[in-house]
């Protein structure tokens, strides 16, 4: 299947560029900006199914809109968990009752989600959740800790994997549930301070959390978060090689003020990542057009992983040693700052680890595309 843009969706991205033209502007506030966002029909492009007050569009729309939000500088999305993970998933394994009750809101920007995954022991394996769920009549009592838990602090509802079935382990017992963050005493998030000093992720602690709402039904859990990882890498890959494209020029413009362009080993490595960058689009339009295989998805992790790390050395490295200081004004009773290409070295230390780490991807690839011998699970 080839995968190209018609003159209708041309004429479709010139009419997305002058509404975020026209509306990005002064954006400072990200939960009117949903608000905003859906009101204009533009969350839930993707889903497949309208009348929940989205706009309905194809593949290539659905890029378009994706690269031109990029371009467009405005802020990051409060939304992209419910819109993008979970609204998929209820689609697909939820009840009409509750695609009813919570789609809606999300199209709307009115709701905000983020995800009850990892755990301090089940990160990158995720079967080893312990986050108990005990039945409590029509309803269940949550308790347990999750950890790197994104938009938590803004999030209204959380999707949560726990272990329903008392003694169960692995991949059995597990229940995928909607938990309500509103619940004094019984959901604790506390922010995570990181190296870039900003704290985008957090830990949640539940303490007999109440959770009416379970999709696929119970001990089903495992199926249904395995299909939302599923929609976790698709369309919004081709929208964050706009962001890298973005933070690749600051790059190449740093490196010409500073005069390490003029080296031939840094332009070197300069084309490299611009190439590869390339590669990378052509490689994710090619999965979306159908020609990807059962380990695309990791494929395409452990690219732009490695990339993006690369890309935050370079940062420093063309700055030199002016890439080890702060900024002019920093007292030690300021709050710590680093600057943009600082923040892009410190944070892409972590790319390689977050979203499934190197070692889980390429284990993937030789389990489930090239048919090697399953890893032993509980070897040291």
């Amino acid at each position: 299947m080839e995968f190209g843009f018609t003159r209708d969706d041309e004429g479709f991205r010139a009419e997305v560029r002058e509404w975020l033209a026209a509306h990005v502007t002064g954006v400072s506030d990200r939960r009117a900006w949903e608000r905003t966002l859906g009101a204009a029909g533009w969350i839930g492009l993707g889903w497949g199914a309208d009348g929940y007050g989205n706009r309905r569009a194809g593949l290539t729309r659905q890029v378009v809109w994706a690269e031109e939000y990029a371009r467009s500088g405005a802020p990051p999305r409060s939304g992209h968990i419910g819109e993008n993970l979970l609204a998929p998933t209820l689609i697909a394994h939820g009840t009409e009752e509750q695609k009813a009750r919570f789609l809606p809101p999300i199209a709307a920007g009115d709701e905000l989600w983020c995800q009850g995954y990892s755990e301090p022991g089940a990160g990158s394996d995720l079967a080893g959740v312990r986050t108990a769920a005990v039945r409590d009549g029509g309803a269940y009592r949550v308790s347990g800790q999750k950890i790197w838990t994104s938009l938590a602090h803004e999030a209204d509802w959380c999707f949560v994997l726990a272990r329903t079935e008392a003694g169960s382990r692995r991949h059995r017992g597990l229940s995928f549930l909607l938990v309500p963050m509103d619940q004094p005493g019984r959901v604790e998030v506390r922010p995570i301070r990181q190296l870039t000093g900003t704290s985008d992720f957090n830990e949640v602690y539940f303490d007999g959390a109440h959770a009416e709402q379970v999709v696929g039904g119970e001990g089903d859990g495992w199926r249904v978060a395995m299909s939302l990882l599923g929609f976790e890498r698709g369309v919004s890959t081709l929208a964050q090689q706009i962001g890298f494209a973005r933070e690749l020029e600051d790059v190449v413009r740093a490196a010409q003020e500073s005069g390490a362009a003029r080296d031939p080993v840094v332009r070197e490595r300069l084309v490299r990542q611009w190439a590869e960058l390339r590669t990378m689009r052509w490689n994710a339009l090619r999965t979306l057009g159908g020609s990807g295989d059962a380990g695309a998805p990791s494929v395409a992790k452990l690219l732009w992983a490695g990339w993006h790390q690369r890309l935050g050395e370079l940062a420093v490295l063309v700055r030199g040693a002016a890439a080890g200081v702060g900024p002019a004004d920093w007292s030690a009773t300021a709050p710590y700052e680093v600057d943009a290409a600082q923040h892009l070295f410190l944070f892409s230390r972590a790319d390689t680890i977050y979203g499934g780490s190197d070692q889980i991807q390429r284990t993937i690839i030789a389990e489930r595309v090239l048919g090697l011998p399953r890893e032993p699970k509980g070897a040291v």
